[in-house]
């Protein structure tokens, strides 16, 4: 008996159903059956279902001799399941890579409830990935399992059979099944949480939920919408059978006039003729499903009473007139906030006319974030140095935490904002200040970048329009033109810069300030943050960080970190770090031995805590050389990458340490000991001679001398390679020495080729 029985229904959705199917029998977790349903679809889905069953025993093939829909195309696949859950995934979606693990454990650690409720992200055409905006209500904090009295929000998640898992013996004995027709989820999904003897949740997106370009089957025009009706006749007779449910009439009576009145505002639903037909039924069911004690907003009600009282032709009418009041709020808050734009900047050139405030600075970085990167290195060195210069951080509310104290905080796009733009002395950011700045006589404004460039920038993209991230080069130009100072941490950045973003600025060729922290911390700092960060003590952790790829719109395809992890064995921990054009965590199952640190405020602190860094052509590594720590690059699509972005020179031909081309070679560098052995330490050596001339710990101090006390002279000399201590790495667990699967030849091939 398997644990899981997956059934997956395919009618007419044969360019996705391979997909579809390869999502479930590829999970790290096999202890599965595959039931896939062919609902006589005239195209080749049901050859597509017997290619997978005739290959892989899991797989077992129905084919119904017509055309039945969704709901009893799932009913032969619930009579044909052995396994101990019941596991729903429509043709066009996909299980979530680890996603079957995930719910195995979680009904393990909730003690097997009947039913398991786990999240889904919807996944576009365009390669947007939105994960359910109701996620908080999947919380696991509270009792491991409940009933559904103890967690009534469960009900206003979307009512699908795809985003939960049944306890087999709980349907069969609940007498569960799927009805004919359009919303067949909406009989199954509501009892089945209203009768689960255990609910648990699992706060994980197990289901990528396929938005087609050309809709689903709910999305298009059809006269079948008025089955909606009939399904929640179907859900109210069921609560008859059931007086002890009584007490959620309500709020199911509810979510069914919610339903009716959505269905009706959308365009393209019901055809013509069958708008008046789907009103009437609609106005049937409320006056025959009426449940006193609802209480939704005025607003609600009332739009609930006009659908159980008036008329289509009345109820069109308001809507109308609902509708065309919404088109005006909107076209009043766009006139409203063209005017306040207007205002601000009126405000803005007349603070511009105001003395200056010498003793004024304001920092910013990626585009107004947090407390990060070069610009939180030198506010924090100029409150130490020239405690009479008051600070200021550009923000939203988001990171308000990661602003220290002693900064004032400064809103974006605000009168106070706009009033320290115009009258501070000193702007400093990474980026780029608004557009609409004008730098005035006397100001001094600092760009410090945030990375030695590898990829290809500023003017260099000129003939690389899909890289690009805007085409407006003249608008980067005088946004350049503005810079008095451009920080550089390399001669090779120098370089660069002043050839991509040429303009009158004056290049300090002082290193990262943001790298200072690695020769200024120290052993019990590192174990500090170690153990903050839940690495577990004794085992070796790789921070895995990678950048992002131009040449494609969705999330890079990360590495399998449970199969690398069981692998390396219980030595090894993972920090892993998604890109933040990515929108944040990987979106994978806590392991472990898995940290994910993608919303973690410092990187700088994630280079601290680790061992070793494992990326591919993130500006990180020539950071993290600045600590003298292994690095090993991951470039599985180096001639993509170039070939999109373009770049500066052949990472290739001469790298910080190993290169792994694919995760079984990334795996062997580890498992060997390579990643930390004499050749691993002679090219992070030539890498480091190359780019870290200057990153000694005193870049801040440079800087501030520089740019604010004006000290051209007398500044930090800059510390030689050799005798610089950076931050020690934690004690490790011991690693096994190199095995003789790959030698040290076959290593220096990996490492150089």
């Amino acid at each position: 008996m398997p644990r899981f029985s997956v059934i997956v229904p395919a009618y007419k959705v044969q360019a996705y159903l391979q997909e579809s199917l390869d999502s479930v029998l590829t999970q790290s977790y096999t202890d599965l059956e595959l039931i896939a349903v062919d609902d006589c679809s005239p195209d080749a889905c049901g050859s597509i279902i017997d290619g997978y069953a005739a290959r892989d025993p899991r797989v077992t093939a129905v084919h119904l001799p017509h055309n039945t829909g969704p709901g009893p195309a799932r009913n032969a696949g619930v009579a044909r399941a052995t396994g101990d859950y019941l596991i729903f995934l429509d043709g066009d979606d996909t299980l979530a890579p680890g996603g079957l693990q995930a719910i195995a454990d979680r009904l393990k650690a909730t003690g097997s409830p009947d039913v398991l409720v786990y999240d889904y992200a919807r996944t576009y055409w365009s390669g947007e990935t939105v994960r359910n905006q109701l996620a908080d209500r999947l919380s696991e904090e509270g009792p491991a399992s409940f009933r559904i009295a103890d967690r009534p929000a469960l009900l206003g998640l979307l009512a699908v059979a795809w985003n939960k898992a049944y306890r087999r013996e709980f349907t069969e004995r609940s007498g569960l099944a799927f009805p004919p027709g359009y919303y067949q989820d909406i009989p199954w999904s509501y009892p089945a949480l209203l009768t689960a003897g255990s609910i648990a949740v699992l706060d994980r997106v197990c289901v990528h939920y396929r938005q087609r370009r050309t809709g689903s089957l709910l999305t298009t025009t059809s006269r079948r919408h008025l089955d909606l009706s009939g399904q929640y006749d179907r859900l109210f007779a069921f609560l008859g059978e059931h007086p002890e449910l009584d007490r959620w009439r309500p709020l199911l009576y509810r979510r069914m006039a919610d339903h009716h009145s959505r269905l009706l505002a959308l365009p393209g639903r019901l055809p013509r003729g069958a708008r008046a037909e789907f009103f009437r039924e609609a106005r049937a069911r409320l006056r025959r499903h009426r449940a006193r004690g609802a209480a939704p907003a005025p607003a609600v009600r009332a739009r609930h009473a006009l659908m159980r009282l008036g008329t289509p032709r009345t109820y069109g009418a308001v809507a109308a007139l609902y509708r065309a009041a919404l088109r005006g709020r909107a076209r009043a808050r766009a006139a409203w906030a063209a005017v306040r734009s207007g205002l601000l900047l009126l405000h803005y050139r007349l603070q511009r006319r105001l003395p200056l405030r010498p003793e004024l600075a304001v920092f910013s970085a990626y585009w107004h974030g947090g407390y990060a990167c070069n610009p939180a290195a030198i506010e924090e060195k100029l409150r130490e140095l020239a405690p009479r210069i008051r600070t200021a951080w550009i923000c939203g509310p988001a990171h308000d935490a990661t602003v220290p104290a002693a900064t004032a905080r400064l809103r974006p796009d605000t009168l106070a904002y706009w009033t320290a733009l115009a009258r501070a002395k000193y702007l400093v950011t990474n980026v780029n200040f608004d557009r609409g700045l004008r730098k005035r006589p006397g100001q001094v404004l600092l760009q410090t970048q945030h990375g030695t460039p590898l990829k290809r920038v500023g003017l260099d993209l000129l003939d690389r329009p899909a890289a690009t991230p805007t085409g407006d080069f003249a608008g980067l130009l005088r946004g350049a033109d503005q810079w008095d100072y451009l920080l550089s941490a390399n001669r090779h950045s120098t370089l660069v810069w002043e050839k991509a973003l040429p303009a009158r600025y004056t290049t300090l060729e002082y290193g990262y300030p943001r790298n200072d922290v690695f020769h200024r911390a120290g052993a019990a700092e590192v174990l500090e943050i170690r153990e903050r960060l839940g690495i577990p003590p004794g085992t070796t952790a790789i921070l895995y960080a990678p950048t992002h790829r131009d040449y494609r719109r969705s999330r890079p395809d990360e590495p399998d970190f449970e199969k690398v992890l069981r692998d390396l064995g219980p030595r090894f921990t993972i920090l892993a770090r998604a890109h933040h054009t990515y929108g944040g965590p990987f979106g994978r199952d806590p392991h472990p031995r898995l940290v994910d640190v993608s919303d973690h405020p410092s990187v700088e602190e994630l280079c601290l805590a680790s061992d070793a860094l494992v990326t591919d052509y993130s500006s990180l590594m020539f950071d993290y050389a600045a600590l003298d720590r292994p690095i090993v690059i991951h470039a599985d699509d180096w001639e993509a990458y170039e070939a999109a972005r373009g770049t500066y020179f052949d990472l290739r031909s001469c790298p910080p340490g190993a290169i792994a081309k694919t995760e079984d070679e990334l795996v062997d560098i580890f498992a060997t000991g390579h990643w930390q052995g004499s050749r691993s330490a002679q090219l992070r050596a030539a890498f480091r001679a190359r780019f870290c001339t200057y990153d000694d710990g005193h870049a801040a101090e440079r800087v501030v001398r520089r740019v604010f006390l004006d000290q051209s002279a007398g500044l930090p000399a800059f510390v030689p390679p050799e005798e610089r201590r950076p931050a020690p790495a934690a004690p490790a667990a011991s690693v096994t020495a190199p095995s003789q699967r790959r030698g040290p030849r076959d290593y220096d091939r990996l490492s150089l080729d």
